[in-house]
């Protein structure tokens, strides 16, 4: 049981089982049918994206990490994996330090796509949910977790965070992100200035754009978003009237292999940016 229970793969299930279930005893939008259009191309990237592309990743990190480490030796750098700057903490810090390090760069990664011609084009996909629940959280292009990938993975190495620390964090952080776009009212009180909620999750994806490139860019943590004024959380409004993004004619949504090469055809479309 302990060699399941170490395994990511495991707890990507339990948490989509346990938010799906969620979902249906206590469904905010009463009308949402669970089984949506385009459920199924959701549960393809589900797994493409929360598993299967995840495993091809690590096998290319290696590869870019080592070389990385050579071209540096070569120019008498420091190993990267060297510096480690909280390994000799005790474990709740380096997940603490780790956890709040990650988010914050994912924060930034996640304003830098909207604000990108190109970057924003890749981003489309994850905007191009109509229909809100906790399995859209993967709907995203492969490419944008290469972005992600590799504009936070040198800072994060440079911590030197022990390995223990990784599963406990995938595990919470997925949680979160499939309550943050599940079809459940969460909001977390006052807490709401430094955790990100479906409440507050469900104002990004609106069709209207409320700030100059976007709003609520949060992953886990809220607090970044109302630090550099990009919070959008209005009190007499609790959902938006329609979710996508202002020139969704152009997207190729029903057909799967031109969304994934749309970023390659549409990057010079300048009126582009939400």
């Amino acid at each position: 049981m302990n060699g399941i229970l170490n395994r990511y793969w495991f707890w990507l299930l339990a948490t989509g089982l346990f938010c799906w279930l969620l979902e249906t005893v206590f469904a905010w939008r009463k009308s949402q049918h669970i089984l949506r259009p385009q459920l199924w191309q959701d549960m393809v990237f589900l797994f493409i994206n929360g598993h299967g592309f995840s495993l091809l990743l690590a096998y290319l990190s290696y590869w870019s990490i080592k070389s990385v480490v050579n071209f540096s030796g070569w120019l008498t750098l420091p190993d990267p994996h060297a510096i480690k700057i909280i390994s000799d903490l005790s474990l709740p810090v380096q997940f603490v330090i780790f956890f709040i390090a990650k988010d914050l760069l994912e924060w930034l990664v996640h304003n830098l796509l909207h604000r990108v011609n190109f970057l924003w084009n890749i981003h489309k996909l994850h905007h191009s949910i109509m229909t809100m629940d906790w399995i859209g959280n993967f709907r995203f292009h492969y490419l944008e977790i290469i972005v992600y990938r590799s504009l936070t993975w040198l800072p994060l190495i440079i911590l030197g965070v022990d390995q223990r620390v990784i599963l406990p964090m995938a595990i919470i952080t997925t949680l979160i992100g499939n309550l943050n776009h599940s079809n459940i009212r969460i909001s977390w009180g006052p807490l709401v200035y430094i955790i990100n909620s479906s409440r507050m999750h469900i104002w990004h994806h609106d069709k209207i754009c409320h700030k100059k490139y976007g709003q609520n860019f949060a992953i886990v943590f809220s607090l970044w978003d109302w630090l550099f004024g990009t919070a959008w959380y209005p009190d007499d409004i609790e959902q938006p009237k329609a979710l996508g993004f202002h020139d969704m004619n152009r997207f190729p949504l029903k057909n799967p292999l031109l969304y994934l090469l749309y970023p390659l055809v549409d990057y010079k479309n300048k009126d582009n940016i939400k």
